[in-house]
């Protein structure tokens, strides 16, 4: 009996595998369109199972696209800053205020600098007064002790750690200066913290990615065991391993997509939230700064890293526990 069954499978095999070649192509696509559109039916009539899968990947897929374009942003915002830092240059106090004057208009032509201010000892002195409320002290100098001080702003181009530093040096080597002052302190101890978080992002995306692959690879364990009667019937008449596996690829694919869908809709809505408070404060700091949402490359990639981790993860499934199902 067993020969028996053992050769009608085998014939049915190969009656399987002759037609599977007279397939053109364009029933070939069809044939996937249809096991596509079935897996995905399949999903719609075990909604709320489907629901809670697609939401748990949603959120594995939505943490690290949401921390890569909170850095984007920062990214962003720290260089807007640069571009408003200001480049301290003390003028030795034999430089008079004409001499000056003349500096000033000199350096306001170089191409790296975008503004230039001419502050007077007066006027420092007089700053300095109202900021330090030693107003009665300073009145009982003799002289003002202040020398002329230029505040430039670099250029955007410019206004990066290294460009910056080759600025200090220019001006500091110019006969007129006593000092150039620059504070990129804040500056590289920002550029080092976006470096930090952007490491630490790839570290949670890599934990996230493989969250994805046992979720996807459990639901799909799940769903072999659930129709484990007809695979194996499936197996008796001669259908192929490759042609068993289809439906679940297709599945994991339709997860992997649902999951993406999910994460930009998580992502785009948390955004959309700070959007408010953000130009609020912004507009504090007379800044129009606004918060960047999910480009299109970054949304592209998003998708076809939700497609891949699900067709691995549902690869992997069904190419371990579709073998051990075989007709008794």
């Amino acid at each position: 009996m067993n020969r028996v069954r053992s050769n009608q499978r085998r014939s049915a095999h190969h009656w399987s595998e002759s037609l599977r070649r007279r397939l053109s192509p364009r029933t070939w696509l069809l044939r996937h369109a249809q096991v596509a559109f079935d897996s995905l039916g399949r999903l719609y009539r075990s909604w709320f199972s489907s629901l809670m899968t697609t939401a748990v990947l949603g959120i594995a897929l939505a943490m690290p696209a949401g921390m890569y374009l909170l850095l984007d942003n920062l990214d962003r915002l720290s260089g807007s800053w640069d571009g408003q830092a200001s480049l301290s240059v003390f003028l030795k106090a034999r430089v008079s205020e004409a001499t000056a004057a003349t500096l000033a208009k000199k350096v306001r032509s170089w191409p790296e600098i975008r503004e230039v201010t001419l502050v007077t000892p007066a006027a420092a002195l007089e700053e300095f007064a109202q900021q330090s409320g030693f107003a009665d002290v300073l009145g009982a100098l003799d002289e003002n002790p202040l020398p002329v001080v230029l505040l430039v702003t670099p250029a955007p181009g410019n206004s990066n750690p290294d460009s910056a530093s080759e600025l200090q040096e220019k001006f500091a080597a110019l006969p007129e200066t006593e000092l150039a002052q620059l504070d990129l302190q804040w500056v590289q101890r920002l550029a080092a913290m976006l470096d930090i978080a952007r490491r630490g992002v790839v570290v949670i995306s890599a934990l996230l990615a493989l969250a994805v692959l046992l979720v996807v690879g459990n639901t799909i364990r799940l769903e072999i065991q659930n129709r484990r009667e007809e695979i194996v019937v499936t197996k008796l008449i001669g259908a192929t391993n490759s042609f068993i596996r289809r439906p679940f690829l297709y599945s994991g694919i339709w997860y992997g997509v649902l999951g993406a869908g999910a994460a930009w809709l998580m992502v785009e809505s948390s955004f959309w939230l700070l959007t408010g408070p953000v130009q609020h404060l912004a507009g504090l700091y007379q800044s129009d700064f606004s918060l960047q949402t999910l480009p299109l490359r970054l949304l592209i990639l998003l998708l076809g890293s939700g497609i891949a981790l699900g067709l691995m993860g549902s690869w992997l499934a069904v190419g371990r526990h579709l073998s051990a199902i075989e007709p008794s």
